[in-house]
C-alpha cells in the first residue's frame, strides 16, 4: 500500500462521494473538505497544475466541463496557491489550443489567469518508468518536469477499447502522440497503470455529475449519478468512479468485479495505491 496520500485515516485511502446541488464549487469544496481539506496538500504560493481532460472538442462528460475547472482553480487559489497551470493535449491530429478554444476552456484559463500549456507545442523528453512492465519508457511533455503540486480532474466515462478512463488514464494525454498508437496496440489496460505509476498527484477530484456509461470516449449514452469524488488515491477514485458506472447497468465492459478490471489489476500488482476494499473509507 503506497501510503505517500495525506487523505488516509486508519490506514485507509479516503474517497468522497458528494451530491452536487446549485453550487458546483460549494459541492467541489465539501467533496475537498471531507477527506481532510485542500490545505493538506497546498501552501502558500505553491505552483499548481491541473490536469483536465481534453480528449476531443466533444462537450462534457466527452471533455472537461470549463466551469469544473473554473470553480475548482478558483477553490486552489483559495487554498493559497500562487500559480495555477493547466497542461494537457488532445488526441491524435488535433490540436489541443484548438480544442481548449471551442470546449470553453480557453477562457476559463484567462479568468483565472492560469498558464494554459498544451504539450503538443513543446519538446518532449523521454522518462524511464520504474515500475513499468508493459510500459517501460515514455516521452512526456517537457513543461511537466517543473508542474508543481499535480491535481487530477477526470470525467468518468466508459471507453470502448480501456473499458473506462478515469484518474489513470488521464495521463496518455501526456505522452507523445506517436507512443500513443503503439500504446493502444497492444495491453492498452495494464500500460495504461504503468504509465499512471510515474506520476504521483497530490489530489484528485473527479467530475462525476454525467459519466458515458456506454461507448466512450467521444460519444455515449449519458447518465447522471449528480456526485463529485475527491481522493488522493487513483486506484481508490477509479476503482469507485468505476463503481458508480456499474450502478446504472448498462451494457459496457465493466460486467465484472471492480478489480478485475485490468487498469486495476495491474495498479495493484504494482502498488499504486489501494489492494483491496479493505484499504478504502467512503466519506460523504
Amino acid at each position: 500500500m503506497n501510503s505517500s496520500s495525506p487523505y488516509i485515516r486508519d490506514g485507509k485511502f479516503l474517497v468522497s462521494k458528494t451530491p452536487v446541488g446549485e453550487n458546483l464549487k460549494s459541492a467541489i469544496r465539501t467533496a475537498v473538505d471531507l477527506i481532510g481539506g485542500f490545505d493538506k496538500v497546498i501552501s502558500q504560493n505553491d505552483v499548481v497544475t491541473i490536469k483536465p481532460n481534453l480528449n476531443t472538442a466533444d462537450p462534457y462528460p466527452a471533455s472537461s466541463d470549463p466551469m469544473f475547472i473554473k470553480a475548482l482553480g478558483e477553490l486552489l487559489l483559495d487554498a493559497g496557491a500562487g500559480k495555477l497551470k493547466i497542461i494537457e493535449s488532445s488526441t491524435m491530429r488535433l490540436s489541443a489550443r484548438k480544442v481548449s478554444d471551442t470546449v470553453g476552456l480557453t477562457a476559463v484559463a484567462n479568468e483565472l489567469d492560469a498558464e494554459l500549456i498544451f504539450l503538443d507545442e513543446h519538446a518532449w523528453v523521454k522518462v524511464d518508468i520504474p515500475r513499468g512492465k508493459y510500459l517501460k519508457r515514455a516521452s512526456i511533455g517537457k513543461p511537466l518536469i517543473d508542474m508543481g503540486k499535480l491535481v487530477l480532474a477526470p470525467c468518468l466515462k466508459t471507453h470502448f477499447i480501456a473499458r473506462y478512463t478515469g484518474s489513470m488514464k488521464l495521463f496518455v494525454g501526456w505522452i507523445k502522440h506517436r507512443e500513443r498508437i503503439r500504446l493502444h496496440m497492444k495491453n492498452l489496460e495494464p500500460k495504461i497503470a504503468d504509465l499512471a505509476s510515474y506520476f504521483n498527484p497530490d489530489l484528485i477530484v473527479m467530475d462525476a455529475r454525467t459519466c458515458f456509461i456506454t461507448n466512450g470516449p467521444a460519444s455515449g449514452q449519458c447518465s447522471s449519478p449528480n456526485l463529485i469524488l475527491a481522493s488522493g488515491d487513483m486506484v481508490s477514485i477509479d476503482v469507485e468512479g468505476v463503481r458508480t458506472i456499474q450502478c446504472c447497468n448498462a451494457k459496457n465492459k465493466l460486467d465484472m468485479d471492480v478489480w478485475e478490471i485490468p487498469q486495476i489489476r495491474r495498479a495493484v500488482e504494482i502498488g499504486i495505491g489501494a489492494q483491496s476494499d479493505s484499504d478504502i473509507e467512503i466519506v460523504s
